[in-house]
């Protein structure tokens, strides 16, 4: 089973997260299919980037997307409409 969720990358203290598709079954630290973009929660305002074409393919594969990614991305829909 598939599913979209962050992976911690960054220094101690420094997070930042990149978007990421990979096996539920593996650590967060194994190997990736596809990276969908990144999260960068220290920079005021957080920065956040994703393709969202690519998830939107990767979701009809049955990818399934964790509460925190779910949460970012809900969060970023209102900005996109916006501009």
């Amino acid at each position: 089973m598939l599913k979209i969720r962050l992976r911690r990358m960054g220094a101690r203290n420094r997070p930042h997260y990149r978007i990421v598709v990979s096996d539920s079954r593996s650590t967060a630290r194994a190997e990736v299919l596809e990276e969908l973009g990144a999260y960068d929660p220290m920079r005021e305002p957080p920065i956040l980037s994703f393709d969202r074409d690519r998830a939107r393919y990767w979701i009809g594969k049955g990818a399934t997307v964790t509460p925190t990614v779910r949460s970012l991305l809900e969060k970023k829909e209102p900005e996109a409409r916006a501009s």
